[in-house]
């Protein structure tokens, strides 16, 4: 097996990471009541699994977002250069940075770290102690609800099933686990995008956050609503582990021209 494939093979242990962190957080919401975002799910999986899950989560992690990374650049999904195109691609390199982020959570974990805080919270705070930092907050603001955006355009319009095996993709209950995954994750975006609006407008960094922010922010029962929504997509995404036509990133071309330079 060369580069390539297995990059493409340990993909796919990233996509089953994605669905474990989301199954995480929406039971969490379902059973007890308690918000998490990714990071959270993984310090959570952490305590109770112990090293050898945490490295799987990590090499998982790198893989998916070197894949996504790759993709932005390369466009190895076959995007197009159009104005969708780009945005997709646009999309991938930031999903593709978050999860290189998430797997170097994992680490931290590994190695007996706690992470502390919320991100989105920490990240606004750093930004509003710059000069005119309010408007970089507010440009993070509409990025979110971009993201969201397309998010809730591709539950409508089922655009993800095309990456699927067609056996897989006609078949009604990933049809709508996956439309009712990507509508709460729109819903979760669009709701962060609001809190940092607030944040940036008031500037106060407290009113800010992630993910778990967001979903503390929704009352009873939109939170479960949400929930449900958020463990169809981690179950989509386990579909996708399996059953995602993946393209390899050509990394053995890539090590051919390094080799040769050198």
């Amino acid at each position: 097996m060369n580069a390539s494939s297995r990059l493409t093979t340990l993909t796919r242990i990233g996509f089953a990471t994605r669905g474990l962190l989301y199954l995480v957080i929406s039971l969490l919401i379902l059973r007890t009541g308690r918000t998490e975002d990714p990071s959270g799910a993984i310090e959570y999986l952490g305590r109770g699994g112990g090293q050898l899950l945490l490295g799987i989560i990590a090499t998982g992690l790198v893989a998916y977002g070197i894949w996504r990374l790759a993709d932005a650049a390369l466009d190895i999904e076959r995007h197009g250069t159009d104005r969708k195109g780009m945005a997709e691609r646009v999309g991938a390199g930031v999903s593709g940075a978050v999860h290189l982020f998430l797997a170097w959570q994992a680490v931290a974990v590994m190695r007996g770290a706690a992470l502390s805080g919320d991100g989105t919270r920490e990240s606004t705070r750093t930004a509003l102690q710059l000069p005119g930092g309010w408007a970089l907050v507010l440009v993070g603001a509409l990025v979110l609800a971009g993201l969201g955006a397309v998010q809730l355009v591709k539950a409508a319009k089922g655009s993800f099933l095309r990456y699927l095996e067609p056996s897989m993709a006609q078949r009604p209950w990933v049809q709508w686990s996956g439309r009712a995954g990507y509508a709460a994750r729109g819903l979760v975006f669009l709701i962060s995008g609001y809190l940092l609006v607030r944040a940036g407008i008031d500037e106060q960094a407290s009113e800010a956050g992630g993910m778990a922010r967001a979903l503390a922010w929704l009352t009873e029962p939109f939170d479960l609503i949400v929930g449900v929504g958020l463990l169809a997509f981690g179950l989509f995404s386990l579909v996708e582990a399996r059953y995602r036509r993946l393209h390899d990133v050509p990394v053995d071309a890539a090590i051919r021209r390094a080799t040769s330079w050198s």
